[in-house]
């Protein structure tokens, strides 16, 4: 997550939905927050303690994260915003980072069908925990019942579009987001990559995000 003072957000960063793309452009702004002057050196500090002193925000958390830690007043008036991905689509993503980053992990993994089947099998190797994509994408946007918490929801579909709305929301400056990271080693239509059996275990294992965000394999 990323907090900044002086323009009043906090931005919810959920995994390979443009995120790198969205820090390099709120990480300028850092340096215009007069908090983040404070914020440094206490993270420093707090680096050498194991964090104890919660003065930054884990980079994946979920905005409940931020509500449990900060003033529960200062947190309301937040700007607090987020960007999700298809599911689908999101799988593929993964697949091709682990492929690029770790790819030792898929050495035995036939192709991304299988992936796909080892990654949501309850008995599936440990190697496949570490992958953050498992996560639900809704659980970073609600509170403890369950009720969306954040104020905007963008859609890495739509991100440049999204970011505009935001970016007026806040007051910034014209500024075109960059494409960090971008994948050159995928398919653009992620369809492409699914059986059935592929499908339908996404559509079980992200059942809740599917409803909650409006998603769906086409």
């Amino acid at each position: 997550m990323l907090l900044n003072h002086r323009y009043n957000f906090l931005y919810v960063h959920i995994a390979k939905t443009g995120g790198s793309s969205i820090r390099a452009v709120l990480n300028r702004l850092r340096w215009q927050d007069p908090m983040y002057y404070l914020m440094f050196p206490c993270h420093k500090i707090s680096n050498m303690c194991g964090h104890t002193t919660a003065s930054k925000l884990p980079r994946h958390a979920g905005v409940i994260a931020a509500k449990e830690m900060l003033p529960n007043d200062f947190f309301k008036q937040l700007y607090k915003f987020a960007f999700v991905r298809n599911p689908w689509d999101l799988q593929v993503s993964s697949y091709h980072h682990i492929q690029r980053e770790r790819p030792e992990l898929l050495e035995n993994i036939a192709d991304f069908n299988e992936f796909i089947r080892y990654k949501f099998d309850p008995a599936r190797p440990y190697i496949f925990h570490f992958d953050i994509a498992t996560k639900l994408q809704s659980e970073h946007l609600v509170d403890l019942n369950g009720e969306i918490i954040v104020d905007f929801i963008g859609r890495y579909e739509s991100l440049h579009d999204d970011f505009g709305t935001i970016k007026k929301e806040l007051g910034l400056k014209e500024s075109a987001i960059p494409h960090k990271r971008q994948a050159k080693d995928r398919k653009k239509d992620y369809r492409e990559y699914y059986n059935q059996a592929s499908i339908d275990a996404v559509t079980e294992h992200y059942k809740q995000d599917i409803q909650l965000l409006n998603y769906s394999f086409e």
